[in-house]
């Protein structure tokens, strides 16, 4: 059976791929801001008869002291993963930063893939066939990476925010590949599309209306989360590939620079 890792995993999709992969016999280790829903998730595991694989993580993901205790803490209890999956991710309209000066929706939505990415890798090497699904947005051609001012200190606005993270993210997949030298890790970038999430969010009243628009439309999570299962159930051949809901997605677009992808790691590694 599998050790998986899930970030964003006491809810949406993330909570739907822990309570499967419980379901299948994998052993699930979650990570989550918040410790109530972290016991629900305890909870509907014990409804089950899983709680003796089922792990919950507090910590702040924004936090890079916090990503590193948490790599800290899995090196420790556990002798490989299997999969990484990397689902947390929260909306702000506000820009803010974290005690550790990052602005919070790059921390979260960036940062924290980028650590624990690399932070888990030699447990993952340990693996038989280990994958990373990093769920984010590859494919859509919105938003843009702004070189000069990664944090955006400048005309802030959640949605920019968001995108240009999500730009990072396709990145992030790339220079993974492309520094992975054992090359035995599959990263996916995959898009779920619209899924009926929890929305997690500070939303001003604009988007506030839009996001009650984009709920009515949406999938149900069972339905989102069917793809990411075949791809944790048979990752693809590649060591770099990503997916549109379950259609892969060709690399040759300026998304996945690989240039782009060597500039924003070494940019990455000189914050840290």
């Amino acid at each position: 059976m599998k050790i998986i890792v899930i970030t964003g995993g006491t809810d949406g999709i993330g909570k739907g791929l822990a309570m499967d992969s419980l379901k299948k016999g994998n052993t699930v280790v979650v990570i989550g801001r918040n410790h109530q829903k972290g016991q629900h998730f305890l909870e509907d595991a014990n409804k089950i008869g899983a709680i003796e694989r089922a792990f919950f993580f507090q910590a702040d993901l924004s936090l890079v002291m916090e990503n590193k205790r948490i790599v800290a803490e899995i090196e420790s209890r556990f002798p490989t993963v299997d999969a990484l999956i990397l689902c947390a991710q929260h909306y702000r309209s506000e820009r803010g930063e974290t005690i550790e000066g990052f602005e919070k929706t790059f921390a979260l939505y960036y940062l924290s893939r980028f650590i624990l990415s690399y932070g888990l890798k030699n447990l993952m090497e340990n693996a038989d066939k280990p994958s990373v699904i990093n769920v984010c947005a590859p494919g859509i051609e919105v938003g843009k990476i702004y070189w000069n001012d990664l944090q955006l200190t400048r005309n802030y606005s959640g949605l920019e925010a968001m995108m240009q993270s999500s730009r990072l993210n396709d990145l992030l997949g790339i220079g993974f590949a492309e520094n992975d030298k054992i090359n035995k890790i599959k990263y996916i970038l995959f898009n779920p599309g619209g899924v009926s999430t929890s929305f997690s969010g500070e939303y001003d009243e604009v988007m506030k209306n839009q996001i009650v628009q984009i709920k009515k439309s949406a999938k149900p999570v069972q339905e989102g989360i069917k793809p990411i299962v075949k791809l944790l159930e048979k990752p693809p051949i590649k060591s770099i590939s990503a997916n549109m809901e379950g259609n892969e997605i060709s690399l040759e677009h300026e998304s996945f620079d690989r240039e782009n992808a060597i500039k924003l790691f070494n940019i990455t590694k000189n914050l840290l």
